[in-house]
């Protein structure tokens, strides 16, 4: 029998043991609390002005194809910097971009809190998305690199679920901020978090570069990438401004003023998209053919998670959309919510994103990465048929909020999954130009989501008011199309004011009528664009077991 000496030496191995054990946990997990920070950050950025653009025109006395920008050029400018920023973190360090870009980030914020002009907001603005496209690639790249096998799947569910409840906590923290402070702080609120994601980045969060890159600069590669996807995105964004084809209203752009039934700007943005990015093709694979350093290598797209899986996160983002961008309109137009109620309905949202965090990690375990994915889509689909189903003008807050819970879920499922699965057998040096490629693809679905969902949400209601205004008497066919024309051409921000007039009240019903039924015709068709990239995932690996490990022993960095 072993000694008393012996028992309390090995007690204590024990206890010494333990407490390196779970230093380690928690060491282990400091990275994650930062660039979830960051991620929360950018996300965040993308939703919080959405309630603040009513102030923001009063005090900025700003029009409305400037106030569409304040939120566009964000978008913009944060496409079509990712996959050049990605190729950057994978060459100077990924680590490095990221702090850069959360100091990118405070700068912007500071100029756009301070600023005294549209123009000036809308710099601000682009130069925010600047730094989330420093940021967002390499996010997931400092994901991919820190963590493996479980710690990994564990680490996307979490990366999941702040999307998830980020996208909705923004018009939360928005409208709480513009009604009891200032539209300002929705950007000064960012300054303390970007220094905290600094200061414990730096800290914390170890460094990751490629030491196997090819040398010199793909400077072709990064303009014709910047150009194609930013023209894309412009196109995608103000098609329905603009017109398509041809003209539908007089405008000027960059100082060129563009009659009606003139070619549309937005077609020969569409035209130089498509000369850029064949361009970037027919150049990256020349590159890549002659081992120069490619900002994008195509071979990645051989890769069946990383094909499959970019094209159904695109899809997937393209439907997503159609909640977050018809249902605030919705309750504040039609149901008479204020901008901190609206956003604060949409925060169940983030509630189900919460819920899924947890729990997305043990399911991918016990199942697959893809089946967790596909329960993702499936309660998403089930979220936006039941708002489509049971969306009116008399709908109860309640109701919403039940389906939202649901909705919540599923994207605090899919989204984390959907990631991994694409990254799965990346490796880890090319995983800055993976993650930047994947983000755009979710942009460019998100900016697709905006034309496709948009158009079916206000045509429907132009043609749906002006039907229902049928029954309203005393209106010719002319006052029926010119309230129809008003009430698309304000996204229904009209129709309280049109219950103020004497009789109104009837004209009001209509409208709201029409934009109650406008909102399920949206819906229905966000869930078949979710359904689409449910299909897409059906052909994905499950993600139970990953090429990536064996490829990363032989390529680690």
């Amino acid at each position: 029998m072993p000694q008393r000496g012996e028992n309390e030496q090995s007690q204590g191995n024990v206890t010494v043991m333990s407490v390196v054990n779970s230093e380690h946990v928690r060491s282990k997990w400091l990275p994650m609390i930062f660039i979830g920070l960051g991620v929360a950050l950018i996300i965040m950025d993308a939703t919080i002005v959405n309630v603040s653009l009513p102030s923001i025109i009063r005090e900025l006395n700003i029009n409305s194809i400037d106030a569409e920008w304040v939120n566009a050029i964000y978008s913009l400018t944060f496409a079509a910097l990712l996959i050049v920023m990605g190729g950057l973190g994978d060459r100077f360090g990924r680590r490095l971009l990221f702090v850069l870009g959360a100091g990118v980030f405070l700068v912007a914020s500071v100029v756009a809190a301070r600023t005294g002009s549209g123009e000036a907001l809308i710099a601000a603005r682009a130069l925010q998305g600047v730094g989330g496209a420093m940021m967002s690639p390499t996010s997931l790249s400092l994901i991919n690199s820190i963590y493996k096998g479980k710690d990994r799947t564990i680490a996307f569910a979490i990366y999941g679920s702040i999307i998830g409840g980020m996208a909705a906590i923004g018009p939360l923290l928005g409208g709480y901020l513009t009604e009891h402070y200032s539209w300002r702080w929705a950007f000064y609120i960012n300054v303390p978090i970007a220094i905290i994601i600094i200061i414990g980045s730096l800290m914390f969060v170890p460094e990751f570069k490629d030491p196997h890159i090819a040398p010199g600069i793909d400077f072709g590669g990064a303009v014709l990438s910047t150009v194609g996807v930013g023209t894309l995105v412009f196109a995608l964004i103000e098609g329905r401004n603009y017109g398509w084809f041809k003209t539908t209203k007089e405008s000027s752009i960059a100082g060129v003023d563009v009659a009606v039934g003139a070619i549309s700007p937005v077609f020969w943005a569409f035209v130089l998209s498509v000369v850029c990015l064949v361009g970037l093709y027919v150049l990256e694979t020349r590159r890549t053919a002659a081992q120069k350093s490619v900002l994008l290598d195509f071979s990645l797209f051989k890769i069946p998670t990383f094909g499959l899986g970019s094209f159904a996160a695109m899809i997937v983002s393209l439907g997503e959309f159609g909640i977050l961008f018809s249902l605030p309109l919705f309750m504040q137009s039609v149901l008479g919510y204020s901008a901190f109620g609206a956003g604060a309905l949409l925060a169940a949202l983030a509630v189900g994103a919460f819920i899924a965090g947890p729990t997305a990690a043990t399911l991918a375990m016990k199942r697959s990465q893809r089946f967790v994915a596909q329960l993702g889509l499936a309660l998403e689909i089930v979220g936006i048929v039941g708002l489509g189903l049971t969306i009116s003008t008399s709908v109860s807050g309640w109701v919403i909020a039940f389906w939202l819970v649901i909705y919540g879920v599923g994207v605090g499922y899919a989204s984390a999954q959907l990631t991994g699965l694409i990254l799965a057998d990346v490796p880890v040096r090319k995983s800055g130009q993976a993650s930047g490629t994947q983000s755009t693809a979710r942009q460019l679905g998100s900016a697709l989501g905006t034309a496709i969902l948009g158009t079916v949400l206000f045509l429907s209601l132009s043609k749906l008011t002006f039907s229902n205004l049928a029954s309203v008497p005393g209106l010719d066919e002319g006052q029926r199309q010119q309230i129809a024309d008003l009430v698309e051409t304000t996204a229904g921000t009209v129709i309280p004011s049109l219950a103020q007039k004497p009789g109104g009240a009837a004209i009001a019903e209509a409208a709201g009528e029409a934009f109650a039924s406008a909102v399920k015709f949206a819906s229905f068709t966000a869930a078949a664009f979710v359904f689409l990239g449910l299909l897409a995932t059906l052909r994905l690996p499950s993600g139970t077991t990953s090429h990536a490990e064996v490829i990363e022993s032989s390529t680690d960095v």
